[in-house]
């Protein structure tokens, strides 16, 4: 028997309501409004409140997902959570999802690391996953409360990150020809001190360094670039799809600088680009289903529309998925 096609059957979102403009952040960190957007393109973002986790805003974007897809908290039997800020070192912030939506015990629950590349990273394990037939309907989930893991004397990152989660669900496709078409994973083995969290882990060597995130900025931006703009080329090449047939790209929204470099090697126009950054900045592993859900809210993805969605993140990992919708 054929294996079905695996498609979005629905998308979520959660942002805190929390709003931290670059007008508040200089006066907590020596910056300015207009230094901050004309380097990254971001205007504000959102930090959640003290008593609000990842794990609650990850089940918050998990039951939009559920209701968009018009199913139960039941029908799940997968749940994949991408972050890099979880709730605790174990369990799973997925089994702390799995508990507040009332997924059932039969469901396989895990996190995956992979930083901003996380969701891709969820989403290309749940595609194998599902087409394996051992599993139906998963939800896979971005969440992140980067507001914790932040050093806001340091203006280099705390005005480049917030928090939010973004959710979908992936099941047998509804209609016929929709659903994934292809995916594309890979890790530059560069030195972990480009963008990294160097306390808090189990190395003898950082265990008295603060759990912060440190980045060497523009090291980051050139390997950024070249990075989405090879995975990019790299999966529509390898499915015999030319850039202008893409109806929707929806990057990682990490720096605008770096969305108008991968428009302008694909030579698209910025309006094939879903962008979001300006409202909430980079938000890691929440950050492509936050913006593949606003876009596809915002009529700009289409039943039959094809999708590109690119990222990177720490490691360095990058990825990217083409998807029919």
């Amino acid at each position: 028997m054929a294996t079905p096609s695996i498609a979005f059957l629905g998308t979520g979102s959660y942002t805190p309501t929390r709003i931290l403009s670059n007008q508040e952040i200089s006066q907590l960190v020596e910056t300015s409004d207009e230094w901050i957007l004309t380097r990254t393109g971001i205007r504000e973002r959102r930090i959640a409140a003290g008593t609000e986790t990842t794990a609650d805003m990850a089940a918050a974007a998990g039951k939009a997902a559920l209701e968009s897809a018009g199913l139960s908290p039941g029908d799940i039997d997968l749940v994949i959570l991408a972050t890099l800020t979880p709730d605790l070192p174990m369990p799973a912030t997925a089994c702390l999802v799995q508990q507040r939506l009332g997924i059932p015990s039969r469901a396989a629950c895990f996190d995956v690391n992979a930083a901003c590349t996380g969701f891709l990273y969820a989403l290309d394990t749940a595609w194998g996953m599902l087409s394996s037939g051992r599993y139906r309907h998963a939800l896979v989930i971005g969440a992140e409360k980067l507001s914790t893991v932040l050093d806001w004397k340091d203006r280099t990152t705390c005005v480049l990150f917030g928090d939010a989660a973004g959710a979908a669900v992936l099941g047998p496709a509804r209609r016929e020809s929709s659903g994934l078409i292809g995916t594309r994973l890979g890790s530059l083995p560069l030195p972990a001190d480009l963008l990294w969290v160097p306390g808090g882990g189990s190395s003898p060597a950082n265990l008295d360094d603060p759990r912060v995130i440190r980045m060497k900025g523009k090291e980051v931006f050139k390997v950024a670039v070249r990075a989405m703009e090879d995975v990019a080329r790299d999966i529509l090449e390898q499915h015999h799809v030319s850039a202008d047939q893409i109806a929707c790209v929806v990057p990682h929204q990490a720096n605008l600088r770096i969305i108008e470099a991968i428009a302008h090697y694909l030579k698209l126009p910025m309006d094939r680009f879903y962008v979001n950054v300006d409202r909430y900045g980079n938000t890691s592993a929440a950050s492509v289903p936050l913006a593949l859900h606003e876009a596809q809210q915002a009529g700009r993805i289409r039943p039959g529309d094809l999708v590109l969605l690119v990222a990177f993140g720490a490691g360095l990992t990058y990825g990217g998925a083409l998807v029919r919708w």
